[in-house]
Formats: C-alpha cells, sequence, structure tokens
C-alpha cells in the first residue's frame, strides 16, 4: 500500500471516530488531506472503499491471533494480556464497534468476513478452553451445552462492550480500559479450577481486596 493510502486511511480514521461514519463525507477526508475530492478518489473510488480498507486493515491483528493461537502457551496472565491488546486495538476503529449493526450492512465483503470470523472465534474459545483445562486451569463442563454458551458470552461481549460504554461515557481511551478487562476476564472465573482462581487472584489483588 503506498504512503498516500495510508495517509487517506489515517485521516478517514480520525474523523470516523471522531464524528461517526455516516456523518463523514470524501470531501471531509480530502480537506483534512489538504487535497480535492477527485485527487482522492483517484486512490479510493467512493467512500465504501475506505470503510472496507480500514475494516480489513483492523481485523489482520485479529486473524493472526487466531492463526498463532494453536501454538500459544497460555495463562491467565498471557490471556489477560491478549484481551488488553485487542481493546486497544478496537478503540483504535472506535467507529466500526459503536455501530456495529449498521455498518456490517454496508459492504458484503466486510459482512461475510464478520460472519466467517465468528465461527473461527468460536473454535478458538473452545481451543483455549481446551489448552486451560490441560493445565489444570480450568474445569470440565456441567453439562453438554455450557461451553457453547461461555463462548458466546465471551464472544458478544468483545463485541460490545465500546458500545455500551459509550452510553454511559465519552471519555474512554487506552488507559482506562481495564475495568472492561477485567469485566471479560470475571466471565471466565466461575469456570476455573481452584488453581486457576489462585492464579486469577494472584494476578488482579485488587479484585479481592
Amino acid at each position: 500500500m503506498s504512503k498516500k493510502k495510508k495517509s487517506i486511511l489515517e485521516a478517514a480514521r480520525t474523523l470516523f471516530n471522531e464524528n461517526g461514519y455516516h456523518d463523514v463525507t470524501i470531501r471531509m477526508i480530502a480537506l483534512k488531506m489538504n487535497m480535492s475530492s477527485g485527487n482522492l478518489n483517484y486512490h479510493y473510488k467512493k467512500r465504501e472503499d475506505i470503510f472496507e480498507a480500514l475494516y480489513f486493515e483492523m481485523v489482520s491483528e485479529f486473524d493472526q491471533r487466531i492463526h498463532v493461537l494453536p501454538k500459544t502457551e497460555v495463562s491467565i496472565e498471557q490471556l489477560r494480556n491478549d484481551v488488553v491488546s485487542s481493546m486497544k486495538r478496537m478503540l483504535d476503529y472506535t467507529f466500526f464497534w459503536t455501530d456495529l449493526y449498521n455498518l456490517l450492512s454496508i459492504s458484503d465483503r466486510v459482512r461475510e468476513h464478520f460472519q466467517e470470523v465468528y465461527k473461527k472465534r468460536i473454535s478458538g474459545c473452545f481451543l483455549l478452553f481446551q489448552k486451560l483445562k490441560q493445565k489444570n486451569l480450568m474445569r470440565e463442563a456441567s453439562f453438554e451445552k455450557e461451553y457453547n454458551f461461555l463462548a458466546e458470552r465471551m464472544i458478544n461481549y468483545g463485541n460490545t462492550w465500546l458500545y455500551s460504554s459509550r452510553l454511559y461515557s465519552n471519555k474512554l481511551d487506552t488507559h482506562n480500559i481495564d475495568y472492561y478487562v477485567n469485566a471479560y476476564l470475571s466471565i471466565l472465573f466461575p469456570f476455573l479450577t481452584s488453581q486457576g482462581k489462585s492464579e486469577f487472584q494472584n494476578l488482579l489483588p485488587e479484585l479481592f481486596g
């Protein structure tokens, strides 16, 4: 990708985050870049093309994490670090996660990828559960669908935490997402073994003080 295209995407992402995707025009992006709309159209013919490029830029890191998960050594600390990285990445693309339902209707490519990744994320959750059980950090399921429901809860919270946080505050940034990281991890806590709960408490003693 050319430097000019990267600069356009960066300018568009900033404007989308500040104003929302639907309130930003090609002309606004061009003005921020100090270029004509026609010049910008040479690189991206329409706003939807910029949206697609930003989406696939964003998910490239998420896709890579799913890819390397089979070789990743898991622990409660490693899991928390991964959640922190993911949530910070999502903050960089706030416009997408705070208008997820509407934006998925804009592009067939984005919607199809998002739906396909959902299946991979479910599989990724089960692989994570398996690895945690192998290290005696997570207990066996109490009934057949228990961990299916757990995987769905974790994915749904992961998709919506940023949207829900904006219902109550506009001050969220990379320095104050600990609450949401810990809320996400706490979904897993009741399913941990005594060893897993001990590791969790040692990592986050402030939650138990």
